[in-house]
């Protein structure tokens, strides 16, 4: 490869990390309490509100069934008025968030219904109050489960912002439409599916560890 495509692959790789890690860290900051409202209102759950839990449910399986690539084209609208512009890494990062969003929360509800009821029914006996349920009982115990499934969620995050890249998003998957596939030139495509797949492992095995170190706390 020449040193202007080594320029243009670093830019790229720069950019899919600063769409993912922004879509990333809007899923996290959305996606947990979305679970938490989703366990808490479940009946039976700490704060039962069946018709709630069921629009919430509903709303959230509407967008999990979406493909992303419609869901990208839907949101153009979304787009353009929160970032002005229906291009580039912040164009991308609106629907990167709201479709990584209600997947990371499904995950994250799983954790969270895993916590054992004897726990809760403990911390209710002694008085605790839901909130408190929720930060010292609940989400410490879901922890594992819950990292385990935000790994899962950047994963597939990586994949969706290549895709992006077929509508003029920017990163590795712009790279490799215009250059590897528009323009013949498979050593650029042969680098970039390597360079995913080394982003893909690094994420991958930076989840395992953590979970691994949660777990033996």
């Amino acid at each position: 490869m020449s040193p202007i495509m080594l320029e243009r692959l670093w830019e790229a790789l720069l950019d899919t990390l600063l769409m993912v890690g922004s879509s990333a860290a809007i899923a996290l900051l959305a996606g947990i309490p979305l679970a938490v409202l989703l366990v808490l209102t479940a009946p039976g759950g700490v704060l039962p509100w069946p018709r709630f839990n069921k629009v919430a449910g509903a709303i959230v399986n509407a967008f999990r069934a979406t493909p992303f690539i419609v869901l990208l084209v839907a949101l153009i609208p979304l787009t353009r008025l929160l970032t002005g512009t229906t291009i580039g890494v912040w164009a991308a990062v609106v629907p990167l968030s709201i479709s990584a969003t209600p997947f990371f929360a499904r995950i994250a509800e799983v954790s969270l219904r895993e916590v054992d009821a004897g726990l809760i029914e403990a911390a209710q006996a002694m008085g605790c109050r839901r909130r408190h349920i929720v930060w010292h009982v609940l989400l410490p115990q879901a922890l594992p489960g819950i990292v385990g499934g935000f790994t899962i969620t950047v994963v597939s995050m990586i994949g969706a912002s290549a895709m992006a890249g077929a509508v003029g998003a920017g990163g590795l998957g712009d790279l490799a439409i215009r250059y590897g596939y528009q323009r013949f030139d498979t050593t650029v495509m042969v680098v970039v599916i390597a360079v995913l797949v080394a982003l893909v492992s690094a994420v991958q095995l930076t989840g395992d560890f953590w979970v691994r170190r949660l777990k033996q706390r």
